[in-house]
């Protein structure tokens, strides 16, 4: 097994096991708003071959990823550790992109149950080629501060946004955002995809915004200038959903 991931969640591990174990639940942190974000769902996490232990601290979900969970002195340590990659599989081309979108949704997961514990998200997501200047670059992230720093920024998307600064790694930048929520932080989170030959040749870039309770006009303008700032610089890149 390769691959480790992990983050500690201020929260206890029974917290932690209900977000894991519930649907609904997990359809506060997995992944965005789709048609099909049930069924990804119930494939991954209750299709019936998940194997969970006795005392609720280990949880094998569909394809074998283990996500395991260790009390620390500040919440609980959540780590997912990837199954073996089967090099003649047809997901093998995939496996950097699972192991990032895992470490995608171990922080919206963070992020739903230390802000947002009994919200309900919205999300608005947008996916982008690649190309010269990744997504990253080109909204100005690259150089914000250290996670848990506060941050200001103007976005090209032409969004006076602020908040903290809520992780980062080598590709991908998250951010909490006081406008993408009416209390409390909505969260942002552009993600650089790798290379991937004959599918995905420039790479590519995600973005998903979590908002928390903003009337549907506010929601409509967040679109609206992601989606301005999608067709000026990525004109043939589907719309935001």
């Amino acid at each position: 097994m390769t691959n480790n991931l992990s983050v500690v969640i201020n929260a206890d591990a029974p917290q932690v096991w209900t977000m894991l174990r519930e649907p609904s639940k997990v359809a506060q942190w997995h992944g965005w708003q789709a048609e099909d974000l049930d069924a990804e769902i119930k494939q991954i996490y209750f299709s019936g071959d998940e194997e969970e232990s006795p005392d609720h601290t280990s949880f094998t979900v569909h394809g074998g990823d283990v996500f395991e969970l260790h009390p620390e002195p500040n919440g609980t340590r959540v780590s997912i550790t990837r199954a073996a990659l089967d090099h003649n599989s047809e997901w093998a081309a995939w496996d950097e992109d699972i192991t990032q979108g895992w470490l995608t949704f171990l922080q919206q997961l963070r992020f739903a149950l230390e802000r947002h514990p009994h919200g309900k998200r919205h999300t608005l997501f947008l996916q982008v080629p690649g190309g010269p200047g990744s997504a990253v670059e080109k909204l100005g992230l690259s150089d914000v501060p250290a996670p848990g720093k506060e941050y200001t920024l103007t976005l090209p998307t032409g969004e006076e946004i602020s908040g903290k600064v809520w992780y980062r790694s080598n590709h991908q930048v998250g951010l909490t955002v006081h406008s993408y929520a009416e209390h409390g932080d909505g969260l942002l989170i552009v993600a650089d995809q790798p290379k991937i030959a004959d599918v995905r040749p420039e790479g590519g870039s995600l973005v998903i915004i979590s908002t928390y309770d903003l009337g549907a006009a506010r929601v409509d303008a967040i679109r609206s200038s992601w989606d301005s700032w999608r067709a000026e610089n990525y004109p043939t890149a589907e719309p935001v959903s």
